[in-house]
């Protein structure tokens, strides 16, 4: 058996010289800049530094996320191995988020959609982009980072944006991971809209349908989902209602109308691309903040591009 360090026969003066050895020895090591092995186990004074890569590295690993090789989730301007002063969730980094990110000292933005008015952020998407220009410029000027947060978003078990909206709505209690319907208590399609602009935010939706129709199942499509996505779903689900973020309007749109003619009763909300997915991002960074306590997090919301006249 290994002999203990201190034995139990030792005098109280050779205890207190072993005591006071090891005090010194302790602060020895701290004034050349070490730590014994306890304070290094727990050194919670010193603040991490984080690099841009570090970080997008880490989201990918607490989120469960294996790398896409092929995903429009790449540094669209900016540096890898910069030191991030902080960090921005949004939709989409328009001019106001870039120029409040600066302000705030936070030079790594984490968008959900794209920077460069494209899906890929192509820059050369329409030739001598003058506006491209000069956001490129003025992005530079604040050494910012972007990095675009789409595909690994809606890859996140739940979906960021599904879950952020059902959250943010409180609809939680009927929401289930990877499931597009909900059925909530019936409400009528008046009081319904009411409670998604309440609830989300949002000063206009557009609406085809009845107002006092009651809706109880709902199909929960926030984004761009596309036509055939948003067609086969009521198609195959039969909602009441259908809550989507965009449509083209030759597509989903002329769909609920010719079934409304037919006699289902069936109605369509469409409440904006950019409000709809904010709840997403907004809970992201909800979900990054603890896990990242040495970088600040902030959510800035890019809000309704349009007036309603």
């Amino acid at each position: 058996m290994k002999k203990p360090i201190l034995s139990p026969g030792i005098s109280v003066l050779d205890r207190r010289k072993f005591i006071i050895n090891t005090i010194k020895s302790a602060a020895g090591l701290a004034m050349i800049n070490l730590s014994p092995a306890f304070a290094k186990e727990n050194n919670w004074s010193v603040k991490k530094q984080w690099t841009v890569q570090e970080i997008m590295d880490f989201v990918l690993k607490e989120g469960g996320l294996t790398p896409l090789k092929e995903t429009v989730d790449m540094i669209k301007i900016g540096k890898a191995d910069q030191v991030v002063t902080g960090i921005i969730s949004t939709m989409f980094p328009t001019i106001a988020i870039i120029e409040e990110a600066a302000k705030r000292n936070a030079n790594f933005i984490i968008a959900h959609e794209p920077s460069f008015y494209n899906h890929n952020d192509k820059s050369d998407w329409v030739k001598n982009n003058a506006v491209l220009k000069k956001k490129q410029d003025l992005l530079d000027k604040h050494k910012m980072v972007i990095w675009r947060f789409h595909d690994y978003c809606h890859s996140l078990k739940p979906d960021a944006v599904s879950y952020g909206v059902a959250k943010k709505a409180n609809w939680l209690s009927y929401y289930k991971t990877g499931d597009v319907m909900l059925k909530i208590p019936a409400v009528t399609l008046q009081n319904l809209v009411s409670h998604l602009k309440k609830s989300l935010g949002i000063s206009h939706v557009r609406v085809i349908g009845d107002m006092q129709q009651s809706c109880e199942r709902i199909a929960l499509l926030p984004g761009a989902w596309g036509g055939p996505m948003q067609v086969s779903t009521a198609e195959k689900e039969k909602p009441d209602v259908l809550i989507v973020g965009e449509l083209s309007e030759w597509e989903t749109a002329e769909y609920i109308r010719d079934a409304r003619s037919f006699g289902q009763k069936i109605s369509l909300i469409i409440l904006g691309h950019a409000v709809s997915e904010e709840p997403g991002m907004e809970w992201f960074a909800e979900w990054l903040q603890p896990k990242l306590p040495d970088v600040k997090i902030t959510h800035l919301a890019s809000g309704d591009p349009f007036t309603w006249l």
